[in-house]
C-alpha cells in the first residue's frame, strides 16, 4: 500500500485577492509546506534557546565573544564566496515596502540595490503579504505600471541597465502567518516570504542576470544563520538551481549577533553577501536584553544615540573590519529623513546630516549604506564616489587598527546623555502614530520628517518601559512612571484628535494605538516583541 499523499497548505480565513492564484500555485504552496515540515521544528528550538540566552544575560549582566568558536574566527583562512557581479557595488541601498508605487520608485531611484521589505516597513496584511510578491514578479517581467489616484501622475520602469538590483527581506523567525496553515499550525512568516518568493522568481533572476538574493532579519546567533544556510541548501536543489546561487546579507541588529559576527558569516559562506549595521532594532536589542542590568544600561532619548556614540563606533568598527577579514559586504545603516516639500531650510539642515553620516561610514571602510527617499540617493552616491571612485568597494580596507573588547559593545554608560522629559514624550507621540499607521496595514510611515518602521515603535516603547522600571528622574525633576506615560499619551492623543479633527480621528485607529503602545510600554511581563499582540489586531 502507497504512503500516504502529505498535508497540504490551507488558506486560513483570508479575503480572496485578485489575481492571488498566480501567487498562491498548489507548486508554490506544496514548497512552502515542504519548508514548514523540514525546518520548523529547529526554528522552534532557535526561539526556545533565544528565552535561554536572555535569562543567562539576565543572570549576569554581560556578554561576551563565544568560546566554543573561537577556532572559527582564529582561522584566517576562510573567506565567504564571491560576490556576483549584480551585488559587487552596493554603494547606496534604497529601503522600503513592495507596494505597487514603491516598487517602481525604487527600482527607478538610482540606488545600486532597494530593499524589497516584508518585514519592519510593511504590515504584514494577507493583502501586502501576497500582493507585495505579485508586484515584485511583475517588475521582473516588466508589466508592472501604476497611476496616482490623486494626483493622476503614472509611474513606468526605466530600461533594465538603470533599475536597482533587488535584496528582498522577509520576516524575522518569531512571527506566524496566520494565514496558510498545515494541519492547522500556522506557517513561520519568513518561510512564506522566502518560500513564495524563490519558488517564483529564483529562476526568473538567474535569466535576467541577476539572483535570488535576501536581507536576513533580526537574527541573534550564528545557529539561526546555520538554519538559514540549510533552508537555501534545500531549497536550490529543490528547484534545481547551482548551490550558492542564493546571496543573504545579515543585519547586525541584535547584541547578541554582533558578538557572532564571524561564525554568522561562517555558516553562511557560499551563500553570505555582507553583514548590516543597524541602529533601532540593535538597541531595541540592548534594552530588550539588558532590562535588568541598572543604571549602567539605561540608554538616553533615541535621538541622542547616534552612530557616533562610543558603543555604537565600536559595532560599526567591528562589522566593517569582520566583513573585510572574510571578503563580505560591510553596509551602513539608515538616513531616514524624509524631504519637505515645503520648507527649504528643513531640508538644508538634514541633507547636511546625511552628508555627514554617509561620509563617515564611507570614510570607517563601509562599502555602502542605506537611504528611506529617493532624494538622498544622490547625497549618499556622492559620499561613496568620494571615497571609492571607480571601485566598486572597498573590501581591501582591512581596518587591522581596529580592536574592540567584549565590553567596548556594551559601555552604554559611555555615552554622556540622559533620558530626557522631552524624549518620553518623543517616543510615545512616535509610537502612538506608528502604530496606528500599521494597525491599517501601513508599515513605512512618515512622521515629524523621518520615514519610521516598526524598530522606531520597538526602541520607543522599550525606552517608555526601561525608564519606569529603573525609576528614571527627568530633567525637569519629574519621575518616570507608568502614570506620567498614561498621561502624556492622553495629552499626545487629545492633540492628535485636535491636529487631524474628529471624522478622521474617529475613523482611524488611535485609541487602539494608544492602548497597545501603553500595554508593551508598561506590562511588567516585557513582550518580546510588539509586533506579536500588534498581529493579533491587525485584521
Amino acid at each position: 500500500m502507497s504512503a500516504p499523499a502529505p498535508s497540504t497548505l490551507a488558506i486560513v480565513d483570508a479575503e480572496p485577492l485578485p489575481r492571488q492564484e498566480e501567487v498562491l500555485t498548489d507548486a508554490a504552496l506544496a514548497f512552502v509546506a515542504e519548508l514548514h515540515r523540514q525546518f520548523t521544528p529547529r526554528r522552534n528550538e532557535l526561539l526556545a534557546r533565544r528565552g535561554e540566552r536572555r535569562a543567562e544575560i539576565a543572570r549576569t549582566s554581560t556578554l561576551d565573544f563565544l568560546p566554543e568558536t573561537a577556532a572559527v574566527r582564529a582561522d584566517d583562512s576562510w573567506k565567504v564566496a564571491p560576490a556576483p557581479a549584480a551585488l559587487n557595488d552596493r554603494r547606496v541601498e534604497i529601503t522600503g515596502p513592495t507596494d505597487r508605487k514603491m516598487t517602481i520608485n525604487a527600482l527607478n531611484s538610482g540606488a545600486k540595490v532597494w530593499l524589497a521589505d516584508f518585514e519592519d516597513a510593511s504590515a504584514p496584511t494577507w493583502e501586502n503579504v501576497v500582493l507585495g510578491q505579485l508586484n515584485l514578479t511583475d517588475a521582473y517581467e516588466r508589466r508592472i505600471d501604476f497611476t496616482d489616484p490623486k494626483s493622476g501622475k503614472s509611474y513606468a520602469l526605466k530600461s533594465a541597465d538603470e533599475l536597482a538590483t533587488v535584496v528582498m527581506r522577509p520576516r524575522g523567525w518569531h512571527l506566524e502567518e496566520r494565514h496558510l496553515q498545515l494541519d492547522g499550525v500556522s506557517v513561520p512568516g519568513a518561510l512564506v516570504d522566502f518560500g513564495l518568493y524563490f519558488f517564483h522568481n529564483a529562476q526568473r533572476l538567474i535569466d535576467l542576470g541577476k539572483g535570488p538574493y535576501f536581507y536576513l532579519p533580526k537574527t541573534e546567533s550564528h545557529l539561526e544563520a546555520r538554519l538559514w544556510n540549510d533552508i537555501f541548501v534545500f531549497a536550490q536543489d529543490y528547484v534545481g538551481i547551482p548551490q550558492g546561487t542564493v546571496r543573504a546579507t545579515v543585519l547586525i541588529e541584535t547584541i547578541t549577533a554582533a558578538y557572532e559576527m564571524e561564525e554568522i558569516l561562517y555558516e553562511l559562506r557560499d551563500h553570505a553577501a555582507g553583514l548590516n549595521a543597524g541602529r533601532w532594532d540593535y538597541l531595541f536589542s540592548i534594552v530588550k536584553n539588558f532590562r535588568d542590568g541598572g543604571a549602567k544600561f539605561v540608554l538616553p532619548d533615541r535621538n541622542a544615540v547616534t552612530m557616533t556614540a562610543p558603543f555604537m563606533r565600536a559595532y560599526t568598527k567591528l562589522l566593517v573590519r569582520t566583513c573585510h577579514k572574510r571578503g563580505a559586504h560591510a553596509i551602513g545603516g539608515m538616513a531616514a529623513f524624509i524631504p519637505s516639500r515645503r520648507d527649504a531650510e528643513v531640508n538644508k539642515v538634514a541633507f547636511e546630516k546625511v552628508k555627514a553620516d554617509k561620509d563617515r561610514e564611507a570614510n570607517d571602510g563601509f562599502d555602502g549604506s542605506w537611504v528611506a527617499h529617493p532624494d538622498l540617493v544622490p547625497i549618499a552616491l556622492a559620499s561613496f564616489d568620494a571615497v571609492l571612485g571607480e571601485k566598486p568597494n572597498q573590501k581591501d580596507r582591512l581596518r587591522e587598527d581596529v580592536s574592540v573588547a567584549p565590553g567596548d559593545l556594551i559601555a552604554i554608560d559611555s555615552l554622556d546623555a540622559s533620558p530626557t522629559y522631552d524624549g518620553l514624550r518623543n517616543a510615545v507621540a512616535v509610537g502612538i502614530r506608528y502604530i496606528e499607521a500599521w494597525l491599517r496595514g501601513l508599515g513605512a510611515v512618515a512622521i515629524f520628517n523621518l520615514m519610521e518602521d516598526a524598530a522606531t515603535a520597538e526602541i520607543s516603547r522599550s525606552q517608555i518601559w526601561q525608564w519606569i522600571n529603573a525609576d528614571v528622574v527627568f530633567e525637569n525633576g519629574e519621575h518616570a512612571t507608568a502614570d506620567l506615560a498614561r498621561k502624556v499619551a492622553a495629552e499626545e492623543l487629545a492633540a492628535i484628535r485636535e491636529e487631524i479633527g474628529e471624522e478622521t480621528f474617529t475613523a482611524g485607529k488611535w485609541q487602539q494605538a494608544h492602548d497597545l503602545l501603553l500595554q508593551v510600554s508598561l506590562d511588567q511581563d516585557y513582550a518580546d516583541f510588539l509586533t506579536l499582540p500588534a498581529y493579533e489586531q491587525l485584521r
